[in-house]
């Protein structure tokens, strides 16, 4: 399978990085192919709702998330949100979110914020009627240690995040020939 991990943080430190590339490396060890989409080396327009759409770099994540059989969305938890950069990416991405398996990965200040990704959850449900993985994963800053992930609870939960994600996009995937 054919997989795109979206690291949708600008932070040069990011925690959801570290958690993207914990899930990247999952995939490749079982064997998937891996986009590694890392919002920080992109330049990205702000979505206008007229023609951000056609920018090239638009177009380019619109392509990498249109030929994923499923995406992994990392994204930062601020002021109890999923951070404007992942909404960016989803709106910049528009149909190549139709009818995907997605993954969340969330990072987050504190442990009161775990609701804040339900907007986009919904979103993505409702508007590109993507099929969201339930097993969402909330990491806040203690689960870390500079830029490794120190929680082994995090870990496990990354982990049994990525194997209902492929195990959900392959079923899918055969189900629609």
């Amino acid at each position: 399978m054919n997989y795109a991990v979206v690291s949708s943080s600008l932070h040069p430190d990011s925690r959801s990085r570290i958690l993207a590339r914990m899930a990247s490396g999952l995939l490749q060890e079982n064997g998937h192919a891996v986009d590694l989409i890392d919002a920080g080396d992109l330049e990205l327009p702000v979505s206008d709702g007229h023609s951000a759409w056609k920018h090239h770099h638009s177009m380019d994540i619109q392509d990498r998330i249109g030929g994923a059989d499923g995406i992994i969305l990392a994204m930062g938890i601020h002021n109890y949100g999923s951070s404007a950069t992942a909404k960016n990416i989803v709106e910049l991405g528009a149909r190549g979110w139709n009818d995907k398996v997605v993954g969340l990965l969330c990072a987050a200040g504190g442990v009161r914020g775990y609701m804040g990704v339900m907007h986009l959850a919904n979103s993505l449900m409702l508007d590109f009627h993507s099929l969201i993985i339930p097993r969402i994963v909330y990491a806040t800053a203690d689960d870390f240690d500079g830029d490794e992930i120190a929680s082994t609870e995090v870990a496990k939960r990354v982990g049994e995040l990525i194997e209902q994600f492929v195990n959900v996009s392959i079923r899918l995937h055969e189900s629609n020939g």
